[in-house]
């Protein structure tokens, strides 16, 4: 399979997790996740085995075909490939599962992948809906505004990645590290681990100056890679690491003159990044 996808995400079904990732424009669901919800069993992967074997025998025969190893993110934060699959493809797993949950499941995936059609249409609802979440979650418009900026200088970056040699979330990760470390200190793994957090996403437990100098070393690296054209990873790599010192400088003079660390292992665990089924 192509790399025409982006980062995990995360939606909320009745209060459990299910994975779900853009894969070639729409939302491709964890097939291990959505058996774990409908049946709560804690073997999903054992009940997924076996329940394949059962589809095939009723003549789903090209699933195989249907069924995508995507990368997402699992509970140690590391990157592992797992059975994924559309909305179209993922009801017809859910009419082989036996779960009185089946039917308010099926609103609700119908409901995210409609949602996903519409954002395609209109990009501005994608926007409107993120600003909406992190407001439910008690996040000041302040705040907001300034992660949605982060938001949109992050995916300008990655599309010139993309353009210029890198190869989709492995290689994204590997640069995004070299701009981390230059501009904080530390690598986002150390970063996380230093705020207490674990699947959660970083930047929605960063402070206001701690966006900022997040910003400027992403947008830096954006402006560097352009003015140089740059091509292919090792080159990309460079110019991630001197983006990310710009803004580790100014982060410094901007910590000499306050006399205290800009860098503060402060979360916001009581609002971690859920899409909520509301």
């Amino acid at each position: 399979m192509d790399k025409d996808y982006t980062k995990t995400k995360i939606a909320i079904f009745k209060g459990k997790k299910v994975r779900k990732i853009i894969y070639n424009n729409e939302w491709w669901f964890s097939v291990i996740d959505v058996i774990e919800v409908l049946t709560q069993s804690d073997r999903p992967r054992k009940y997924w085995s076996d329940l394949k074997r059962k589809l095939q025998q009723e003549g789903f025969y090209q699933l195989s075909e249907k069924i995508g190893q995507l990368k997402l993110e699992g509970s140690d934060g590391k990157m592992y490939k797992t059975d994924c699959t559309n909305t179209k493809n993922m009801f017809r797993i859910i009419q082989s599962i036996p779960s009185p949950k089946a039917e308010p499941f099926k609103r609700w995936l119908a409901r995210v992948g409609y949602e996903r059609v519409k954002e395609i249409e209109d990009p501005e609802l994608a926007t409107k809906r993120t600003r909406a979440l992190y407001k439910a979650k008690g996040y000041s418009d302040d705040w907001i505004e300034k992660r949605m900026r982060g938001i949109a200088i992050r995916e300008e970056l990655t599309d010139e990645w993309r353009n210029r040699g890198a190869k989709g979330s492995n290689d994204y990760a590997i640069l995004t590290s070299e701009i981390s470390e230059a501009t904080f200190g530390l690598k986002p793994n150390e970063y996380k681990k230093m705020k207490g957090l674990k699947r959660e996403n970083l930047r929605d437990h960063m402070d206001d100056l701690e966006l900022i100098f997040s910003m400027l070393g992403e947008r830096s690296t954006t402006e560097i890679t352009r003015n140089e054209d740059s091509k292919g990873m090792p080159k990309l790599k460079d110019d991630a690491k001197e983006g990310g010192e710009i803004a580790g400088t100014a982060r410094r003079k901007l910590e000499k003159k306050l006399g205290r660390s800009v860098i503060s292992d402060k979360n916001y665990a009581d609002t971690p990044q859920l899409e909520s089924d509301k």
